[in-house]
């Protein structure tokens, strides 16, 4: 069957993309406007079905893995895989799960990668999302947000995240939902959303973007992967179904980026945040929203540069 790689632009303008065997567009381009799709198999189902086997071991407590944060739905208390155990909702920082990691190190995601990074890429943010079936207080949902408020490291034109479907991802489900050309703008402010029923831990949102702008659901098929810009708004809706939906996730960086300071900006709060979990998870004092970032930060292609 054949499969689908949707690609994300950048910019109009040409000087945001690297020039690449795989990429050659014109100035005219559709895909550097809106979206388009490759038709092509980029992650088998061998793999995807490898990287479930890996979550459903770390649910059931198989595996001990240094490092990972296990999220949960606030609302949900019944797991998919262990009895008397609230729901795990997402994976975050999984570089140390030697099968987990390998999504980032597959071959045929990095080529689309190099794209847009460039020949030294970072991988600095995992994640496997797990968004369970929303009890009716609409936890299940993601805000509308923009990926680049959690990351102190730029520029944002040399960081895109990949996103592949773990299996059917339709709008009953929750799909992503984007703002198409959203990424043209700048960084805004984000907060937790005022939500009744509650909002899980990080879910931070867009506090200000057009409600009335056009949206644009992808629906996706087991395998299929999306790239895009950290600053596309983007979020995803219910999960109506009575299943799991499952995706997994890295957000690469250029090994050439540079960590910025966060302090009297729009990302202060989230740098806060980050630095007081950190506090409490490793009893450290003195750490830096930066450095957060740059323990987690592992290379897959090329030279450590900066990073």
């Amino acid at each position: 069957m054949s499969l689908n790689v949707f690609i994300y632009p950048y910019k109009t303008t040409i000087s945001y993309w690297l020039f690449h065997s795989t990429l050659t567009l014109s100035r005219e381009s559709p895909m550097r406007r809106m979206a388009s799709s490759l038709s092509r198999g980029l992650v088998s189902g061998e793999d995807i079905d490898r990287f479930r086997g890996a979550f459903e071991r770390i649910c059931r407590r198989e595996v001990q893995v240094p490092g990972l944060v296990v999220m949960r739905d606030v609302s949900i208390a019944k797991s998919e895989f262990v009895p008397d155990q609230k729901a795990i909702s997402k994976l975050q920082d999984f570089q140390e799960d030697p099968e987990l990691f390998r999504y980032c190190r597959l071959p045929q995601i990095l080529n689309y990668v190099e794209c847009f990074t460039g020949p030294n890429i970072m991988a600095m943010h995992t994640m496997l999302i797990n968004k369970p079936p929303d009890t009716g207080n609409k936890t299940s949902r993601h805000p509308m947000h923009q990926d680049l408020h959690y990351f102190p490291f730029r520029p944002a034109d040399r960081i895109v995240c990949s996103w592949t479907a773990m299996e059917k991802v339709h709008r009953q489900n929750g799909c992503l939902v984007v703002l198409p050309g959203s990424h043209h703008g700048t960084l805004k402010e984000h907060d937790y959303p005022e939500w009744e029923g509650g909002i899980n831990k990080m879910y931070h949102g867009v506090r200000d973007y057009d409600p009335n702008h056009p949206r644009l659901h992808l629906e996706m098929e087991k395998g299929d992967t999306v790239f895009f810009h950290p600053l596309l708004i983007h979020g995803s809706g219910m999960n109506q179904t009575q299943g799991f939906r499952k995706a997994i996730s890295c957000h690469y960086a250029s090994a050439d980026c540079y960590y910025i300071d966060v302090r009297g900006t729009t990302q202060e709060n989230i740098g806060q945040e980050v630095k007081e979990i950190a506090a409490r998870k490793y009893a450290v004092d003195d750490v830096t929203f930066e450095d957060t970032w740059a323990v987690r930060g592992r290379l897959v292609q090329g030279d450590r540069t900066n990073l």
